[in-house]
């Protein structure tokens, strides 16, 4: 602190500083804030989608089976197919409050189905409840990579603003605040320094001044005593009573 001057020009200057250092934080407070809130529903939505993508894989994985049963090893027939992808992945960005979160959209191609002549011998419906229920599973597991994928991120986005919450509310703020003090501080110091040597110069002018009125005061009493005296030594003089001199 003592490398800051305690001017007023300072203490208006630190004043502004310590005023936008406040109204930072209560904008990173409150971002933390919707933050927590929106960390806390992520993880809720994460812990349900994994509950319900378990059913799902067991639900997918069976009918696979039942297919199987119903139609034989129909997965080499697939694989020899030409593969054309009917689902693909999109990305897009959620912002929120600020930070911009990735997330992953199932869509569909427009393509059309191959291999539409499985089945035809025997279990085509068990292998079209196969195909639907492993896009119910596609689906979820698309959705559960988008909430991961936020979920980090909104982690570490939620690291960063406590940090900067904290540095702001502990460091910062604090330490403008002692800057103020001191100067404050010095500016009283110089305030009382000035009062007691206009004071001093105040009595001394006012010392001066009764000197000189006590100056006058006994010029004056002199110049009266003076004039009485001269008046008394003419009063008895009488210009008829003396005599004649003669030479």
């Amino acid at each position: 602190m003592s490398e800051v001057p305690p001017t007023r020009m300072n203490q208006q200057i630190f004043k502004v500083k310590k005023k936008a250092a406040e109204g930072g934080y209560k904008l990173l407070k409150k971002k933390a804030d919707a933050l927590k809130v929106k960390f806390r529903d992520y993880a809720k939505a994460i812990a349900e989608t994994k509950g319900n993508m378990s059913q799902d894989a067991a639900a997918a994985f069976f009918s696979m089976t039942q297919a199987e049963y119903a139609a034989g090893n129909f997965k080499q027939k697939v694989a020899e197919g030409p593969m054309t992808a009917r689902i693909r992945v999109g990305a897009g960005i959620d912002n929120v409050a600020g930070v911009k979160l990735p997330v992953f959209r199932l869509y569909e191609t427009g393509a059309v189905a191959e291999n539409q002549s499985l089945g035809l011998v025997g279990g085509g419906k068990k292998i079209v409840a196969v195909r639907e229920k492993f896009t119910s599973l596609l689906d979820a597991l698309i959705k559960l990579a988008s909430l991961q994928t936020s979920f980090v991120t909104l982690d570490e986005a939620l690291k960063v603003t406590n940090r900067r919450v904290n540095a702001l509310e502990n460091v910062t703020i604090p330490k403008i605040q002692n800057v103020l003090d001191y100067i404050s501080r010095e500016l009283d110091e110089l305030e009382r320094e000035d009062f007691t040597r206009l004071k001093l110069v105040q009595g001394k002018k006012e010392q001066e001044l009764e000197e000189d009125r006590k100056r006058k005061e006994a010029e004056s009493r002199k110049g009266v005593t003076v004039k009485a005296n001269e008046k008394d030594l003419t009063a008895g003089f009488d210009a008829a009573e003396d005599e004649d001199v003669v030479f």
